[in-house]
């Protein structure tokens, strides 16, 4: 039996603290490396917040100097890729020889994108995939990623890949990850509703892979006292519940959902179901119509600024240009 076991981190960040929410990860992949887990998978935005609730002072035609200070705060509190804050992830990951699949808040010049991050047993910053669609209000505070950042990577026990939150109600994304032939699919989420559960279930049939999914436990107590809420909430009051799950490539429930505690999901996944699973179902395969149906996913980096043309010598002074 090829078999593989991992791991689904369902617990809450330290929000706007990278220190104490990085302390709080090596703590919990060393608890996943004590079971034996060989991948890790940790929730959308863990380091270091995703802002249940927050506005940021915004109403059509209206910003509010308060919430620009909310989003100073969120901008602080967020990484860049790489940085010493990926160095000590990488360093967990080698330590315990473990892959790691964990949500962060990436930060690029004054853009703020959640993304997601992989790491290698040997310590390595393999690569990101930034957010394609933020959702909703979130689209006021994160920039939307491009298709530059859809990695699937080789590990020893099948293709890794993720796509967050709601992303994967996105039909052409789902397939572009299948034709990848991602057999652990990661969903970090943020979504803690009962129809999360049923969307990994379909998902893990439609595309015959493992669907491990992630989600945070966060209080109110969990964010700072002057955190602005629309309604008053009491210290306990859950401001996300989890439902983290781990599914198999027909559908069936592994592990999960766990609600309103912070815990980590454990499954021992034979990897041998992906391809019993595909006898009578491979969307990309031999269930696909291409004389029917087909899509093209532009992969190119999509800068806003682009220069081109040659570097010319700078004149020296006053030399007079020619036909001038």
């Amino acid at each position: 039996m090829n078999t593989l076991r991992i791991a689904v981190v369902q617990a809450g960040s330290v929000a706007f603290n990278v220190e104490a929410t990085l302390e709080k990860a090596e703590r919990l992949i060393a608890e996943a490396a004590r079971k034996g887990a060989k991948i890790a998978v940790f929730p959308e935005a863990f380091v270091s917040a995703y802002p249940k609730g927050l506005d940021f002072g915004c109403r059509v035609g209206q910003r509010k100097p308060e919430g620009r200070e909310d989003f100073l705060r969120y901008w602080s509190s967020s990484i860049e890729v790489p940085s010493p804050a990926t160095e000590r992830l990488a360093t967990a990951a080698r330590d315990h020889g473990m892959f790691i699949v964990i949500g962060v808040i990436e930060r690029a010049s004054a853009t703020l994108y959640c993304t997601i991050l992989f790491f290698s047993p040997e310590g390595k910053l393999l690569g990101k995939h930034r957010k394609l669609m933020p959702t909703a209000s979130e689209r006021l505070v994160w920039g939307f990623g491009d298709g530059s950042t859809l990695p699937v990577f080789d590990t020893p026990y099948g293709k890794l890949g993720a796509v967050i939150c709601w992303e994967n109600y996105m039909p052409l994304l789902r397939t572009a990850m299948y034709s990848k032939g991602v057999s652990l699919y990661c969903t970090p989420t943020a979504d803690d509703r009962d129809t999360w559960l049923p969307s990994m279930q379909h998902i893990a049939l439609e595309g015959r892979c493992f669907v491990l999914s992630a989600c945070q436990v966060m209080r109110r107590s969990d964010y700072p006292a002057d955190y602005p809420l629309a309604d008053k909430a009491e210290p306990d009051t859950i401001m996300m519940r989890g439902g983290s799950c781990i599914i198999n490539p027909l559908g069936q429930i592994l592990a999960g959902p766990v609600f309103n505690e912070e815990t980590i999901l454990y499954a021992d996944l034979d990897m041998d179901d992906v391809a019993r699973s595909r006898l009578d179902l491979d969307v990309v395969g031999h269930y696909a119509r291409p004389d029917v149906f087909s899509l093209i996913v532009n992969e190119r980096p999509q800068p806003s600024v682009t220069f081109i043309g040659e570097k010319l010598a700078p004149m020296e002074l006053n030399e007079v240009p020619k036909n001038g």
